[in-house]
């Protein structure tokens, strides 16, 4: 595998994590467009934001060889951005809402 190749896996793990989440919790819901596109974001911000500490793609393939507890490290933390960027920008969008009205 290829950097780039976790890379994508990472992202389709996030969509994946917001898309389940979407579906258990429908009052955070955005349909599967919406949730598809939070799943990217925050799939890709927290990989990038926590990836420093040694689980983003070049950590995982800087022997040349795939470290698979680091590679299982980045599909949770995917999962969960996916997930965390749905509930957040639903309880973004009530509170902008709420303001509003």
């Amino acid at each position: 595998m290829t950097d780039t190749l976790i890379s994508l896996i990472s992202i389709l793990i996030g969509i994946v994590g917001a898309n389940i989440t979407g579906y258990i919790f429908k009052k955070y819901s955005f349909g599967i467009i919406g949730n598809t596109i939070a799943g990217v974001f925050g799939s890709i911000f927290l990989i990038k934001s926590f990836g420093r500490l040694g689980f983003d793609p070049k950590s995982i393939m800087q022997l040349g060889n795939v470290n698979h507890n680091l590679f299982i490290i980045n599909s949770i933390v995917s999962c969960f951005g996916g997930s965390f960027a749905v509930i957040l920008i639903s309880k973004l969008k009530n509170k902008m809402n709420n303001n509003n009205g």
